[in-house]
């Protein structure tokens, strides 16, 4: 009886400090508020008889503002060089303009199955499934009603946290399964932003999410991202055909426009003579990731602002992210700042599965089986110098 009440001591002790740890690792620091143009009425709105709000995550320096509407990140806001708070994450200034603007992405939550599936169709244990295509003749980031247009269930445990949940009906987008999904984000101490997924299905089905922000390490509005230096520690990309689908092939990035393994500015090589490039207008590429771990994750990608001197490192437990230089932005959205989205204004680092995966059994597999569970992080940790 002694032996069994000390072994419950020692355990009851090692959870104690287990605790104890995460309480240390994301206890607040204080805050005060960032000066914005949001107004939290401006995100409060029923859809789908789902109430939508607008949600501020604040870890002393470190700010969030994101709406559950999509799960999108509206801002995120971190000192440059000279202290000055700078919105790195661009954004819409009210819930109507994401519902009424242009098709955007901007800041969400995507799923289920984030980028492309060739003609929207792949086979799961021989059954046919069909997602109808909203990218020409293909399936962009879980079709046209994807996890971005979703209200997702908001809960805030503490001011630097916020829990997200929404459970995908079988069948929704062709996909198959009820598909109960989970993504919390988090404002650590360190300045990271934690991103972790979780997912469970009830029928075997493709899963693969990820979040869609767009950056300027300079600041919402503040011009080209072309001068923002990039490394990407991959030394091999996925080169794709001219539907921006997957050939297959793991090309080597040495002596293209594709290598990143050393910092380099973005538009160094953005309008080279490359059929790739051409493909895309530019980066819009997946990058095979695995080659440098720390802390049991990818070391994926480091960008600088040029101006801000506000530095992202970008690490994950994904063997993949999508590179985006922002090619189809077209001044079309009008952003919380009163700039527009200029072409090349932003940039985005999706940290992912290959894209078609599905229709490459040599990829990486983002079939979920109902006896598993689907955990992935992905942190992106910023300094300034």
């Amino acid at each position: 009886m002694f032996g069994l009440l000390m072994i419950i001591a020692v355990m009851g002790c090692k959870e104690s400090k287990k605790v104890e740890s995460v309480k240390e690792e994301t206890e607040q620091k204080s805050a005060k508020m960032v000066e914005t143009s949001l107004n939290a009425s401006d995100f409060e709105k029923e859809i789908d008889e789902k109430p939508v709000k607008l949600y501020w995550l604040k870890n002393g320096d470190f700010q969030m503002a994101m709406t559950n509407y999509g799960g999108r990140i509206v801002g995120l806001w971190f000192p440059d060089k000279n202290g000055k708070m700078t919105d790195v994450v661009i954004g819409r200034k009210s819930v109507e303009d994401y519902i009424n603007g242009p098709e955007s992405y901007f800041g969400a939550t995507i799923g289920r199955v984030g980028n492309r599936i060739a003609n929207g169709k792949f086979k799961i244990e021989g059954e046919s499934y069909s997602i109808k295509p909203n990218d020409n003749s293909n399936a962009l980031h879980g079709g046209k009603n994807g996890f971005q247009d979703k209200v997702w269930e908001a809960k805030q445990p503490n001011d630097y946290t916020l829990v997200l949940t929404y459970t995908s009906p079988d069948g929704e987008e062709g996909f198959p399964g009820e598909l109960d999904a989970k993504v919390t984000y988090m404002l650590l101490n360190d300045h990271t932003l934690k991103i972790a997924y979780e997912a469970t299905t009830d029928k075997t089905t493709v899963v693969n999410l990820t979040n869609h922000a767009y950056f300027n390490l300079n600041g919402e509005g503040s011009g080209t991202i072309l001068d923002h230096k990039l490394q990407i520690f991959a030394k091999e990309f996925t080169p794709v055909d001219k539907g921006l689908i997957p050939t297959g092939e793991l090309r080597n990035v040495e002596g293209t426009p594709f290598d990143f393994t050393s910092p380099t500015l973005i538009g160094e090589r953005i309008d080279a003579d490359n059929e790739q490039l051409k493909f895309g207008k530019g980066y819009d590429h997946n990058y095979v990731l695995g080659s440098q771990r720390e802390n049991g994750m990818n070391h994926a990608a480091m960008v600088m602002g040029n101006t801000s001197g506000i530095t992202m490192q970008v690490y994950t437990e994904e063997p993949g992210i999508q590179f985006y230089s922002g090619n189809f932005m077209a001044s079309s959205n009008t952003l919380k700042s009163g700039a527009k989205d200029d072409n090349r204004s932003a940039f985005c680092l999706e940290t992912q599965h290959f894209p078609d995966a599905p229709n490459h059994p040599d990829f990486p597999s983002i079939e979920l089986k109902p006896d598993e569970t689907y955990q992935t992080v992905t942190e992106y940790v910023f300094s300034n110098k």
